[in-house]
């Protein structure tokens, strides 16, 4: 569970250097009930992509990550041009 949720960030902080450079970042981690809740939250780009940034596998990665363990994901824009992933993963989830 805890490398599930190192990954999470790990591939989304990768997103946010890649497609919104120079933008804040904010994670969060927090044990909620019967679940850890995994954030983070970029905000727009303040500079270009980085040249021949292309879409990758790193999203459906998290997603399947996240089904292992039973949990949720929900990713997009916000309303101010950045992005924002959250994913809940049930502690004592399988594996």
């Amino acid at each position: 569970m805890g490398l599930t949720a190192y990954r999470i960030v790990q591939e989304a902080l990768t997103n946010a250097l890649k497609h919104a450079p120079g933008s804040s970042v904010v994670v969060r981690l927090v044990r909620a009930g019967p679940e850890i809740r995994v954030e983070v939250r970029n905000g727009p780009p303040t500079a270009p992509p980085v040249v021949g940034t292309v879409g990758g596998h790193g999203l459906v990665g998290v997603r399947e990550r996240v089904a292992l363990f039973g949990g949720t994901l929900r990713h997009g824009r916000t309303p101010d041009g950045g992005f924002q992933l959250s994913a809940s993963l049930p502690v004592g989830g399988a594996l």
